[in-house]
């Protein structure tokens, strides 16, 4: 059998594109791991960019793609609940700051949607692009939900969301440092407000701390961004 053989036969195996993209992460992490844990060697986006690759030598589809690798995608919502364990392990340094928290909170969200929004109508786009803007910092299987209630594009706001992601994760650490803020708190409320669960994960590798904060931020903010992505939609229509 040969190559062009083999990968026909591969292809035609349900399991085939997880098993590549599971591949693909691999790849990425065990690069970032031998950089040292550099930020900019970001497994998900090297896995990404692998798969686009892939998919573009390979002649294969998107929709047959995500056909195979879908139970990667169902994933996603059982490891964002999950990232409510680290809240309630840590529950009460958390609670003492609450007003704090919920006031970064806000004030986060409402610049995050308010700024992608506002360039892009400046700039002309339609309103079905700036409504898949106005989720971007929200964890893709609740962003892409959003979106399509509001009126964006779920493909669309997807892939913004593992860009806004991949960018806060190299970002966060050089950003902090020049801007000497020190405190693991803020660090990971910042991420986490604005990088999802890419941020988070990078969070959780740099301080334990900064995780938990992440987490939560994360997952509050995906639920005041619901919230205020709605009412613009309101005020647009």
């Amino acid at each position: 059998m040969d190559r062009a053989q083999l990968w026909v036969y591969l292809a035609e195996q349900p399991l085939m594109w997880l098993t590549v993209t599971l591949l693909a992460y691999m790849g990425g992490h065990a690069l970032f791991v031998r950089s040292g844990h550099r930020a900019w060697v970001n497994p998900v986006a090297i896995a990404g960019l692998s798969l686009a690759a892939i998919l573009v030598v390979t002649g294969t589809p998107y929709s047959e793609y995500f056909e195979g690798a879908q139970f990667v995608h169902f994933l996603l919502g059982p490891a964002t609940v999950a990232l409510a364990w680290p809240l309630h392990k840590n529950w009460a340094s958390v609670s003492r700051l609450l007003v704090p928290l919920f006031c970064a909170l806000i004030a986060g969200s409402l610049i995050s949607v308010g700024s992608a929004v506002a360039i892009a109508y400046a700039l002309g786009a339609p309103s079905e692009v700036w409504l898949s803007l106005a989720p971007k910092s929200v964890t893709s299987p609740i962003a892409m939900g959003v979106a399509e209630k509001i009126g964006g594009l779920p493909a669309l706001t997807a892939g913004l969301v593992v860009s806004t992601g991949i960018i806060g994760a190299i970002m966060v650490t050089p950003l902090m440092d020049a801007m000497g803020i020190r405190d693991w708190r803020a660090r990971g409320m910042a991420v986490g407000v604005a990088a999802h669960g890419i941020g988070t994960a990078r969070a959780f590798q740099v301080n334990p701390v900064a995780g938990v904060f992440a987490a939560t931020a994360m997952v509050l903010n995906a639920l005041v961004t619901a919230l205020v992505a709605s009412l613009l939609a309101g005020t647009g229509t």
